[in-house]
């Protein structure tokens, strides 16, 4: 199966999980992973069973990448003030 059959299918569910705001993919070194972007890391045992973000989907390696809170932009497509 694809990284990108595989993204499509678990991205749904990974953005129900607590500070998941985004799922992408990338490439760690030559190998290809499934990157999902959190606004805070969390320990894993402070989350429940259902919360944690998992090492691997499908056999994919998984990356978790913190970005803090995304906020979208005031400014339309040309650059200016809106």
């Amino acid at each position: 199966m694809s990284i990108e059959t595989v993204k499509d299918r678990h991205e749904a569910d990974l953005l129900r999980l607590p500070n998941v705001i985004g799922v992408g993919i990338g490439r760690r070194g030559s190998q290809p992973v499934i990157k999902v972007f959190v606004t805070q890391r969390v320990p894993r045992e402070a989350l429940g069973a259902g919360e944690v973000i998992p090492d691997t989907l499908d056999g994919y390696p998984v990356s978790v990448h913190v970005v803090g809170t995304v906020l979208a932009s005031e400014k339309d497509n040309a650059g200016e003030e809106g």
